[in-house]
């Protein structure tokens, strides 16, 4: 059997589709999971562990049979803990047949065989008679199926289902409920991530300012839920309007609905202020009493629990459909609604009289910039710093006859370059849905007659299309919608050599040339997502290590993945450096580009891998970094640029766990930029 992968082509541009023989798909799914995220949450895993340990007892009490029933059972550790805590029987239920049968394995390997059994199935496929699935209904019900949102990942039908064919009625759960959490704040830095700011533009004309179109003023944008890792956005960065409160809890011991609902919750504003974003998160009770909780409150939220890092469950940020300007004591009415997989929030002045005025219809992006450009990309457009080192260039290299091109996915460079006085501008978009968003860009700015959308493909262009002139100045920041790790945007290089006839023979290109930088770093906690476990809670599961490892090495070079490190503190333990450069003055080699070095390591520290980003060099002395932004202190702490994500390579001693008899002096590198597939691969030796 074969499977289709969804893999960026630097070369194109495009999304390509290839065909990889059928391991591929579940060796990426399993390679690119968070099993041993959640398996190091020794917090989850111990509150766990008592809520079960609690509710068998409690059937036992009852002088009752303990019956599990574990949905999603995933290393079946759950199981694992409710059959040692002396359950009777447990049924664990797995779709993910790769993981179905780990689960299997170590459930022999840690003597449980007789106590449980694996079943792979959706748990609404599940029979329960004498020749079912299950001999009998459950009567307790442990489950994981939470994601950062707790609904996203179908917690709600799996329990309402659950309960009507495969539990008791008044069965024990665990968590026995959860918790929602929310509180208003107010945030230039978050807004920036949903809606796009005025751009000031000093021309030699005076000041031109470029707005959105009122449509996209006024959209909602999508629904999908903007989940961080709100511990690392400093205080400074938002402004508390309200007071933490619980929005909605769900008991998981009873009969639970999935369908589109609403709830509503009144607020007193602690400071005046402008309503942006609702910052939400959850919290778990293990057991009946709320002594066993699990909670994913941030840092200046108060909690009895000491700090755990997890990357499986973050924070929630909501944006709001328009700002609300709201007063301190003034009462507001915050409403969410929410269907079986997500939620969405609105603030109302005056609480609504009639309940009919609830539309819980889910907010639809009608503008299409929310689809063109994602969060970090609305937070990238918002950069004015960014802006000023593209506005300064483009006076260095404009002139009054200037006939310029842009190729990038919806850019705000044609505008610039039409302010700064280029006597004629085209842009290329990828995409009809670029296409439109820049239209009605360019139309709100009274530009609609002065840039030239074409929409074709770089190797499509013709003479025609631009109306039989040459290209004096090509622009690109670059930024592709279908980049996924830094050197993908080294399409503009690409799409520069496919248009190169249509160049004047004096071209000049914005940016000049790019490069790659690399620098070794030691992880607070994001190593954790890539290190083995071997025992969790004292039971064995490395066969779920060896699965992971065997499937990063399923390639065999093993790649680099994406992470915005603002999100995952870290420090340098070498100095940067840059390691290849790309000339786009001209054209892509035929040959591959490739380097190999040593960097030494000055600071003590673990060597959990190499981070690379590029920086483009966009005019003599002007450059733009998509990575390291600054060291901080003498420490090695880096700040990084927040709109990009970094490229990390994970070291394999932290994927085989070795512990080094040497610390390490320096690591060698050897780096080779294949010009025909536009991927980069890499191999790094500790020395």
């Amino acid at each position: 059997m074969k499977t289709f992968c969804g893999r960026a082509n630097p070369t194109t541009g495009a999304m390509e589709w290839l065909e990889e023989d059928e391991n591929y798909d579940y060796h990426q799914e399993i390679a690119r999971s968070r099993y041993a995220d959640m398996l190091h949450d020794k917090d989850r895993n111990v509150k766990y562990y008592q809520g079960i340990r609690a509710a068998v007892s409690r059937v036992k009490e009852r002088g009752e049979k303990a019956i599990v029933l574990d949905i999603g059972t995933g290393t079946g550790l759950l199981s694992m803990m409710a059959a040692s805590a002396g359950a009777d029987f447990c049924y664990a239920i797995e779709v993910f047949k790769p993981m179905a049968n780990a689960a299997v394995k170590i459930v022999e390997k840690n003597g449980f065989r007789d106590k449980i059994k694996v079943i792979n199935k959706h748990s609404t496929e599940v029979t329960v008679g004498p020749d079912g699935d299950m001999q009998c209904r459950a009567n307790i019900l442990v489950t994981e199926l939470f994601d950062t949102e707790l609904i996203g990942e179908g917690a709600l039908p799996t329990y309402e289902h659950a309960h009507k064919y495969l539990v008791q009625e008044g069965c024990e759960a665990v968590p026995h409920r959860a918790t929602v959490y929310v509180q208003l704040v107010e945030s230039k830095r978050m807004w920036s991530w949903n809606k796009l700011f005025p751009v000031h533009v000093e021309a030699e004309d005076g000041e031109k300012i470029i707005v959105s179109p009122s449509e996209m003023e006024n959209c909602p944008g999508v629904p999908s839920v903007c989940d961080i890792q709100l511990n690392q956005m400093p205080s400074r960065d938002f402004t508390i309007l309200s007071d933490v409160v619980t929005m909605f809890s769900v008991d998981f011991s009873k009969p639970v609905r999935s369908a589109s609902t609403y709830y509503r919750v009144q607020l007193e504003p602690v400071k005046s202020g402008k309503a942006q974003i609702v910052l939400s998160w959850w919290d778990i009770d293990m057991d009946p009493s709320g002594m066993i909780n699990c909670t994913m409150a941030p840092y200046w939220v108060k909690s009895t629990s000491a700090f755990q890092w997890r990357d499986h469950w973050m924070q929630c940020v909501y944006f709001l459909p328009n700002e609300e300007p709201v007063l301190q004591g003034e009462k507001v009415y915050l409403t969410a609604c929410r269907d079986e997989y997500s939620v969405w929030y609105t603030l109302q002045k005056a609480s609504p009289e009639n309940k009919a005025a609830i539309s819980v219809e889910s907010p639809v992006c009608r503008c299409q910039a929310h689809l063109l450009w994602n969060r970090p990309r609305f937070g990238q457009l918002n950069d004015q710093n960014r802006t000023s080192q593209y506005i300064k260039s483009l006076m260095k290299v404009l002139k009054t006859d200037s006939v310029c091109l842009c190729i990038s996915d919806g850019s705000l460079l044609p505008v610039l370059a039409h302010y700064l006085g280029a006597k004629q501008v085209f842009t290329l978009e990828n995409s009809s849905v670029s296409r439109s968003v820049m239209e009605k860009f360019f139309k709100a700015n009274h530009l609609e007659d002065k840039i030239k959308i074409i929409e074709a493909r770089p190797e499509l262009l013709t003479s025609s299309h631009l109306e039989d002139k040459k290209i004096s100045v090509l622009v690109g920041e670059p930024f592709f919608t279908t980049s996924l790790l830094p050197w993908h945007n080294l399409y503009f290089w690409y799409a520069r050599t496919a248009v190169t006839s249509h160049l004047a023979s004096n071209v000049t290109v914005l940016p000049q040339s790019a490069s790659l930088h690399m620098m070794i770093v030691e992880f607070q906690d994001l190593w954790r997502i890539r290190s083995p476990c071997g025992t969790c809670e004292g039971f064995d599961v490395q066969t779920m290590d060896d699965m992971i490892k065997n499937s990063l090495n399923f390639r065999e070079s093993k790649e680099a993945e994406p992470h915005p490190l603002w999100e995952y503190p870290c420090k340098s333990l070498s100095d940067p450096q840059e390691v290849l450069t790309f000339d786009f003055r001209k054209t892509v080699p035929q040959h591959s580009l490739s380097t190999e070095g040593s960097v030494n390591l000055l600071r003590k520290g673990k060597s959990h891998g190499a981070v690379l980003w590029m920086e483009y060099h966009l005019a003599a002395d002007i450059s733009v970094s998509t990575g390291l932004l600054q060291i901080s202190n003498e420490k090695g702490n880096c700040e990084w640029n927040p709109h990009c994500k970094q490229a990390v390579y994970f070291f394999s001693s932290v994927i085989e766990s070795e512990t080094l008899s040497d610390i390490p002096s320096a690591v060698t590198y050897a780096i080779n930029f294949n010009t025909k597939t536009g991927d980069i691969a890499m191999d790094f030796k500790l020395l």
